[in-house]
C-alpha cells in the first residue's frame, strides 16, 4: 500500500506541475494578446487624433484664403460675378436690429411642436425637452429659435467674462463640469438622466464645444440656452474654440442650420455667432477651481481677461478687426453692425493695435491650448493655434492665483477624462464614441463642498455592449484606417516623388525606414508608420516595400473626367474647403452653381494655394461636368467625383458599425 500511495502522489504532483505549466502560458499567450490589442487601441486612437488636428490645421489656410480672396477680388475678370457680394448678402439691418423681429415670424396652425413663451417656464422647459427626446418635430420653428436667441443675447450681455461660483449656499449643492459634447444629443439627455436636470440642486457648468461634427448640434445648444434662461443662477455655460463662426463652416453647424432652417437661416446664424462671441471664457468655483474649455500660457492674465471687450472676438481664428476695409462692390465690413448672410468675413480686416492682439492671444490661449509633460510654453503646431502648456506653467498660474485645480476640456480621452501636471489639471470631454461607436467613453465631474472631483463615465451605444473588446477594437481599427488611407491618396502625387528619391534605380520598392520617413515628411501626422505599414503597403521578397500598393484599394468616388493629375489631386485634397466656400455661394441651397462662379472661384483659390493648374484645364473642368449645358455644375455629383472610396466598397457591402 506504501508504494501505491507514493505512485499516487507523485502522479497527483506531475498533473498539478502540467496544470501550473498551462495556466502560466495561457496568462502568458493572455498577457501577449491583450497587449497586441492595446498596441492596436493606442495606434487607432493616434490616427484618430492626427487627422483631426490636420483638419484644424486646414481651417486655418480656408480662413488665410478668405483673407486672401478679399484682397484679390478685384484682380478677378471684371465680368465676372462679384463674390463678395455673395459671401456677403446681408440680411435686412433693420429686420435684424429690432428687438421683436421673431414677431414678424408667424408660427402656422399646422406646427405640432412645442410652443414656447416667454419668460420661459418649467411646463415650457419639459414639453421642449420631450419633442426633442421623441425627435418630434424634426426642428423647434424658427419663430422660437430666434426669440430664444435674442433673449440669450440679452442674458448674456450681463454676464461678466470671469463667472465665480460657490458651494456654500446649499448643503448638498453639486457642480458638474461636462465639456465638448458637439451636437451629441443623446450624451447629453443621458447626462439629464443619470446626474439630473438643471436646476437649483443640480447646478452644471457646461465647458464649450455644443455644436459641430454631431447631427443634433442645434438641439443641444437650444436645450442649453433654454435652461440658462430658465435658471441662469444654477446653469453656466464656457465658450469653446467651436463656437465659432468660421469653425462652424468647415464642422457643420453652419451647414446644419441652413439645412433645418431654409427660410431664417442666415438671421439664426447671424443671432448664433452674436451669443457665441458674448458667452463667458471662465468659470471659478469657491476661488479654487479654475475651469475653462482649452487650457493656458506663460502669458494668461486672469484679471486681464475679466476686462477686455469679449464680444469683439467674433472669431478667434483670426485677429480681431480694427479698422475695416472698403471693397468694390462691396458693403462695408465691421466687427458688429452689419448682419451678412455667412458673417465670418467681418474678422479679416485690417492689422488690429497691439490692445486688441494682446486681447484676441489671451483668449487663443483659453481656448486652444494642450496641456504637455515638459515644461514650458510652446506654440501648439499640431493644432494650429493656441500652446503646449507644461507643469511649471500649471504650477505658477494656481500659486500666482491662489488655485488649486484646473479643469478643461478640448480633447477627446478614451476614458472621458484623464488628470496630469501631477493632478492639477484635469481633462474632461463627454462626447462618447466621438470617433467611431466605441471608440471612447464620455464622462462628467461632480464638486462638492469638499472641492474633491468625482468621475462618472457613460457610454452611449445601441451596439458596443454586444460586442467582445477584440471587436470594438477592430472595427475603430478599420474606420480609423480607413480615414488615414484616405489621407494617403490626397497626397498621392508628392508622397510618390518622396518615395522616388530614395527609388535610384526605378524598382518600385524602397527600405522601410525611407518609406516611414517620407510619409512622416509628407503628411505630419506624427504616427508609428513601421508598425502601420502591414495595414498600408505591402514587402516584397526582399523586404523592401513596394511604395504604389499603398494606394491600389482606393479610387474615385465616380469615374473621373479627363482632368490633368495635378488638378485632380488638388480637388481630392481640398474637397472639403471647396464644398465649404461653393455651398456659401449655393444661397438658395439647390445643390447647383454656375460654371462662371465655378471658375472664378477655383481659380482664386489654387491662386492662393500656390498650385500651378492651367486655366484651360479648370475651364475643360467645368464645361465636362455641366452635364445638360444649361451653364450650371451638379455641385453634389462634382463632389461625389472627388471622394475617395475603398475598391472592396464597389464589391461588397461593409458592415460598419454607425453610431
Amino acid at each position: 500500500m506504501g508504494c501505491g500511495t507514493s505512485i499516487a502522489t507523485e502522479t497527483q504532483g506531475k498533473s498539478e506541475k502540467t496544470a501550473i505549466k498551462a495556466a502560466v502560458l495561457i496568462q502568458r499567450w493572455f498577457r501577449r494578446y491583450m497587449a497586441h490589442l492595446e498596441m492596436r487601441r493606442r495606434y487607432t486612437w493616434n490616427i484618430f487624433q492626427s487627422i483631426e488636428y490636420a483638419s484644424e490645421q486646414d481651417q486655418l489656410q480656408l480662413s488665410s484664403f478668405f483673407s486672401f480672396m478679399l484682397n484679390n477680388i478685384t484682380h478677378l475678370n471684371g465680368s465676372g460675378p462679384d463674390l463678395i457680394s455673395k459671401l456677403m448678402d446681408s440680411a435686412s439691418d433693420s429686420w435684424m436690429e429690432n428687438e421683436n423681429c421673431y414677431n414678424f415670424v408667424s408660427v402656422p396652425e399646422t406646427y405640432t411642436g412645442p410652443r414656447l413663451s416667454f419668460p420661459l417656464s418649467l411646463p415650457d422647459m419639459n414639453a421642449l425637452l420631450s419633442a426633442f427626446k421623441e425627435r418630434q418635430p424634426k426642428t423647434l420653428h424658427a419663430r422660437y429659435v430666434l426669440q430664444l436667441l435674442y433673449e440669450t443675447r440679452k442674458l448674456l450681455k450681463q454676464m461678466p467674462n470671469i463667472v465665480h461660483l460657490s458651494t456654500t449656499y446649499t448643503k448638498e449643492i453639486t457642480i458638474c463640469e461636462i465639456g465638448d459634447l458637439h451636437g451629441q444629443l443623446d450624451d447629453l439627455l443621458l447626462i439629464f438622466y443619470k446626474n439630473g436636470l438643471p436646476s437649483a440642486e443640480t447646478p452644471y457648468v457646461f465647458n464649450g464645444d455644443f455644436v459641430d461634427r454631431g447631427k443634433n448640434s442645434i438641439e443641444v445648444v437650444v436645450l442649453l440656452f433654454a435652461y440658462l434662461l430658465l435658471y441662469p443662477d444654477y446653469m453656466h455655460l464656457n465658450r469653446g474654440n467651436h463656437e465659432d463662426h468660421l469653425m462652424n463652416l468647415r464642422y457643420g453647424f453652419t451647414k446644419e442650420v441652413m439645412q433645418k432652417y431654409k427660410i431664417h437661416g442666415c438671421e439664426i446664424l447671424q443671432l448664433f455667432q452674436d451669443v457665441f462671441s458674448l458667452l463667458p471664457v471662465a468659470t471659478i468655483i469657491d476661488g479654487k477651481i479654475l475651469i475653462v474649455h482649452g487650457g493656458i500660457s506663460d502669458q494668461t492674465d486672469l484679471d486681464f481677461l475679466s476686462a477686455l471687450e469679449r464680444h469683439k472676438l467674433c472669431s478667434l481664428k483670426t485677429p480681431p478687426c480694427h479698422t475695416p476695409h472698403r471693397h468694390p462692390s462691396s458693403p462695408t465690413l465691421s466687427c458688429s453692425g452689419s448682419a451678412f448672410q455667412l458673417p465670418f468675413l467681418d474678422s479679416l480686416s485690417a492689422p488690429s493695435p497691439p490692445q486688441h492682439e494682446q486681447e484676441w492671444k489671451q483668449i487663443v490661449d483659453i481656448l486652444w491650448s494642450d496641456p504637455k509633460a515638459p515644461n514650458g510654453c510652446s506654440p501648439n503646431t499640431f493644432r494650429g493655434g493656441g500652446c503646449y502648456f507644461g507643469p511649471d506653467v500649471t504650477r505658477r498660474l494656481l500659486l500666482q492665483q491662489g488655485l488649486q485645480l484646473l479643469i478643461r476640456s478640448h480633447e477627446c480621452k478614451q476614458e472621458g477624462y484623464e488628470l496630469c501636471h501631477s493632478g492639477q489639471v484635469i481633462t474632461i470631454f463627454s462626447a462618447s464614441n466621438y470617433y467611431e461607436e466605441g471608440s471612447n467613453r464620455g464622462a462628467y465631474i461632480k464638486v462638492g463642498r469638499e472641492l474633491m472631483p468625482r468621475f462618472y463615465q457613460y457610454q452611449v451605444s445601441r451596439f458596443t455592449r454586444k460586442l467582445t473588446l477584440t471587436q470594438r477594437v477592430r472595427a475603430a481599427e478599420g474606420s480609423a484606417l480607413r480615414a488615414l488611407k484616405e489621407k494617403l491618396f490626397t497626397h498621392r502625387s508628392e508622397l510618390i516623388l518622396g518615395f522616388q528619391q530614395y527609388d535610384h534605380n526605378n524598382t518600385g520598392t524602397i527600405l522601410v525606414s525611407e518609406w516611414a520617413q517620407v510619409l512622416e515628411t509628407g503628411l505630419r501626422l506624427e504616427l508609428p508608420w513601421r508598425t502601420l505599414r502591414p495595414h498600408l503597403a505591402r514587402l516584397a521578397s526582399d523586404g523592401r516595400v513596394e511604395y504604389h500598393s499603398c494606394f491600389e484599394d482606393m479610387e474615385p468616388g465616380i469615374p473621373l473626367v479627363q482632368v490633368t493629375p495635378n488638378l485632380a489631386e488638388a480637388l481630392f485634397r481640398y474637397r472639403k474647403d471647396i464644398e465649404i466656400i461653393f455651398n456659401i455661394i449655393d444661397k438658395d441651397h439647390s445643390g447647383l452653381i454656375s460654371i462662371e462662379e465655378f471658375r472664378h472661384t477655383w481659380h482664386l483659390f489654387s491662386a492662393h494655394l500656390g498650385v500651378k493648374i492651367d486655366n484651360r484645364a479648370i475651364d475643360d473642368l467645368a464645361r465636362s461636368i455641366d452635364f445638360n449645358k444649361d451653364g450650371n455644375i451638379d455641385f453634389n455629383e462634382f463632389l461625389e467625383a472627388f471622394r475617395v472610396v475603398h475598391k472592396l466598397d464597389k464589391d461588397q457591402p461593409v458592415n460598419r458599425i454607425t453610431g
